[in-house]
């Protein structure tokens, strides 16, 4: 008897779970896509980190032929080139982060105090459209305006005021100052739809009881619209500290020239060069394994901080 009961009871909690399931199934489906990319070209590759502890030889064994334990980790720490690459990384990322991470949400509070629908969609299609052209045409585009012979920038310095053309893609001072402005140029507006977003969902209540409170323009959005999506400012600026060691080889590598190595050579290019170019694998694994370490420490202690000073935290 008691069995029949306990089966009848099983079968009751299975059944809600069952019309779920029959309900949202065609949803679970669609989310396998993400899952299988995240499976595949995510967590199947951290596999090959084991390569940081192995000695690797082409034409060989994909996972190494021997142990070699911290090895190239010693070797990596002794090395001056990584020491000049993790400096560069460090400043360029600390001033990209510094410049570029208010930007989007200054455009996104003074983009949603326009009222005319037209012109506010317009400014919105044309912001974030640069997010959308490849990095090898900006660059390119770039080189062209900045040309000491040809470019328009040279030109008007040459022409109008009578000075000297400045190599500015060679000259070393100039890198982190193009670098820095083309992230502006093409994340800003891309980066803003997020927050224009969280903007857009704080009830006009809030804006109604300070108007009557007597606050102006600016007191609603310091009073108002910041503190309303200071979840969303918290959880990006998490992400991008946790990114900090990451910029990406592709603009840095094709900013890259010889005149200007010494502050363009960043992380990412010195693991492009040593792996790829060197075919040194093990080595680059090592400094890529050591990059992702310190990327979990900074977006640990950065989600710890934000959790004890604002309550807000990605967990």
């Amino acid at each position: 008897m008691r069995k029949k009961e306990t089966d009848k009871l099983l079968e009751t909690n299975k059944t809600p779970l069952k019309k779920y399931l029959g309900k949202y199934w065609h949803l679970y489906l669609m989310m396998l896509v993400p899952v299988i990319y995240f499976v595949i070209f995510k967590y199947a590759p951290m596999f090959g980190n084991i390569l940081a502890f192995r000695r690797y030889r082409p034409g060989r064994s994909a996972w190494g032929t021997e142990w070699v334990g911290f090895l190239y980790f010693e070797r990596f720490f002794k090395d001056p080139a990584f020491w000049s690459a993790f400096k560069n990384t460090l400043v360029l990322a600390l001033l990209n982060l510094v410049i570029n991470f208010p930007i989007p949400i200054i455009f996104a509070v003074l983009l949603n105090e326009i009222n005319a629908v037209g012109y506010k969609k317009a400014i919105q299609t044309v912001s974030y459209m640069p997010r959308f052209v490849s990095t090898v045409v900006v660059i390119a585009i770039v080189g062209e305006l900045l040309s000491p012979s040809s470019g328009i920038v040279n030109k008007f310095i040459k022409d109008v005021l009578g000075m000297e053309p400045i190599y500015f893609m060679n000259d070393p001072k100039y890198f982190r100052v193009i670098y820095i402005l083309l992230d502006t140029w093409q994340f800003t507006g891309w980066t803003a739809i997020i927050y224009l977003a969280a903007i857009t969902s704080i009830p006009q209540d809030m804006y109604e009881a300070a108007v009557i409170d007597g606050a102006g323009h600016f007191q609603q959005i310091w009073y108002v619209t910041i503190p309303s999506i200071m979840p969303t400012i918290m959880i990006m600026l998490i992400m991008n500290v946790g990114r900090l060691l990451s910029l990406g080889y592709e603009k840095v590598l094709l900013m890259y020239t010889p005149a200007n190595s010494g502050v363009s050579d960043i992380l990412d290019t010195l693991i492009y060069r040593t792996g790829l170019a060197n075919q040194n694998y093990s080595y680059a694994t090592a400094i890529g394994l050591f990059t992702g370490i310190i990327g979990v420490i900074l977006v640990s202690s950065s989600n710890y901080l934000s959790k004890r000073l604002t309550g807000e935290s990605i967990y």
